[in-house]
């Protein structure tokens, strides 16, 4: 049996993680086809008898029978009456093709190498690394709310009461484009509190800012050709059009916003431009009227569109917040993006794009290739919750508690940061822009905070080209008073140390 049978090795893979939840005869069955697989039990090899094995392994003789069974059904072994059981020729003969001569095993790592096999686009999403979102609360995250005082009991309480009324019918398919009462809910807070004009007919609920900015891409960019984008500008909307095999031209931003006047200068034959005018990501600037009238003007007179992304309006600390270009864009060549992951929390997966009527169509069709549409339940709840009042009271009383936040991190950093870093004081949003003093550089602070345990979201990834600010961008939304002071202390005390 030692020279036909590797005894040891079998008892070893049924041991593996993976088939720790089987029962005996399915681990049995499993291991000993990964072995066939694997080209450690080559074609032609005869298996030890159902008895010898099932004393070999401490297991009654009907378990390795009918592994035995399922791997002779599945085609991997024959059993020969009288003589015994053998790794089948045929599957040595196909795993030969499969690897062009080379050994099975060879071809097993073949494939698994990270990014074989995929397409040009698979290839550049997989090249682009993703997007990693902090998955818990822990300094100094960008763009994750406060999560922990949410109201939970009302949500739930709401939900209860859309089981109630709707019963089995939430338990189906759902409109593609989205429930017409959160539709509505969307329509009606854009244009009391946005300035937007738009109607229930024009909103797409989607899962998140990240699907309609992908939807965008798709859907008005072809492959090869370019986007203009804001430079700095957020690397998750970057992604998203490289993804698609856009060509991003960076257009740079000043004080005021993206600059129209190198919108106007513009000669790559862009159609399409993405902003975030209300609140500019990561430099904190507001896009003025003017600019903001210019750059509407611009997607008019050039059949363009303007993709505008509202991340975090709402919270708006200084002054009273600029209406969204959606609503003073007569031409409609403006699409809106908004989300529910930093006014609610990022766990309920629930994003919403605002489209000229005549794009509606295309995109609510792209949406049900993509992910057929977002859990009914979810969206009548949010609905119900913004109906009664709760979203604007939740509003309200995170812009209070955020603004208090901001000023404690921005009181931290000039007392332990000084010499170090200088803050940008945002006019709202969640994160507060820093920039390095003289003599330090991102990559080395970066180094050193990641030694003491803190991570820091640096600045410089944001731009395109070589000329890069250095800092950092960081985040205070989900942090307590306390927690704040801490962690900038801690900062402080790990760039200092030589």
């Amino acid at each position: 049996m030692a020279r036909t049978f590797e005894l040891e090795t079998l008892k070893m893979r049924m041991g593996d993680a993976e088939f720790q939840q089987l029962d005996l005869h399915q681990r049995i069955q499993r291991a000993l086809r990964a072995l066939i697989l694997g080209g450690a039990l080559g074609p032609g090899v005869r298996l030890p008898a159902t008895r010898g094995l099932a004393l070999s392994l401490g297991v009654a003789r009907d378990t390795v029978e009918n592994a035995y069974v399922q791997l002779h059904r599945d085609g991997y072994i024959v059993r020969r009456e009288g003589s015994g059981s053998y790794v089948s020729d045929a599957v040595g003969a196909q795993l030969r093709g499969a690897g062009r001569g080379t050994r099975p095993g060879d071809a097993r790592r073949a494939a698994a190498e990270p990014g074989t096999g995929l397409s040009r686009r698979g290839r550049t999403i997989f090249g682009s690394g993703g997007v990693a979102d902090q998955q818990t609360v822990k300094a100094f995250a960008t763009g994750l709310p406060e999560t922990r005082t949410f109201p939970t009991d009302v949500w739930e309480r709401l939900q209860r009461q859309v089981m109630k009324d709707h019963r089995a019918n939430v338990l189906l398919h759902g409109d593609p484009q989205g429930a017409e009462p959160l539709r509505k809910a969307i329509a009606a807070h854009l244009n009391l509190e946005r300035g937007a004009v738009v109607s229930a007919g024009q909103v797409l609920v989607l899962s998140s800012a990240r699907q309609a900015l992908f939807l965008c891409a798709q859907l008005l960019v072809d492959a090869g050709k370019p986007i203009l984008m804001e430079n700095p500008g957020y690397f998750g909307a970057r992604k998203a059009f490289e993804a698609a095999e856009a060509r991003v031209v960076p257009i740079d931003v000043d004080a005021q916003g993206i600059r129209t006047d190198l919108l106007r200068a513009d000669r790559s034959g862009a159609n399409c431009v993405y902003v975030t005018p209300s609140h500019q990501y990561p430099t904190g600037a507001t896009l003025s009227l003017a600019r903001r009238l210019e750059l509407t003007r611009w997607a008019g007179g050039n059949g363009g569109w303007i993709i505008e992304d509202d991340y975090d309006s709402e919270f708006h600390y200084d002054g009273l917040p600029t209406a969204c270009v959606q609503g003073v864009d007569c031409y409609q060549r403006t699409l809106y993006v908004g989300t529910f992951s930093k006014t609610l929390h990022p766990g309920l997966r629930m994003g919403y794009l605002v489209l000229p009527p005549e794009l509606v169509g295309a995109f609510s069709r792209a949406r049900s290739v993509m992910d057929g549409h977002t859990p009914q339940i979810a969206q009548l709840t949010l609905a119900r919750f913004m109906d009664d009042g709760h979203y604007n009271a939740h509003v309200r009383a995170m812009r209070k508690l955020y603004a208090s936040r901001r000023e404690t991190m921005l009181d931290s950093i000039g007392r332990h940061l000084a010499g170090i870093a200088t803050a940008v004081r945002p006019a709202g949003g969640l994160q507060v822009p820093c920039l390095l003093e003289r003599g330090w550089t991102e990559e080395q602070t970066i180094r050193r905070a990641a030694a003491a345990g803190v991570l820091l979201p640096g600045i410089s990834r944001l731009y395109a080209g070589t000329d890069r600010m250095q800092g950092w961008l960081l985040g205070y939304a989900s942090l307590a008073g306390h927690e704040i002071e801490a962690a900038v202390l801690r900062l402080g005390a790990a760039l200092r140390t030589r």
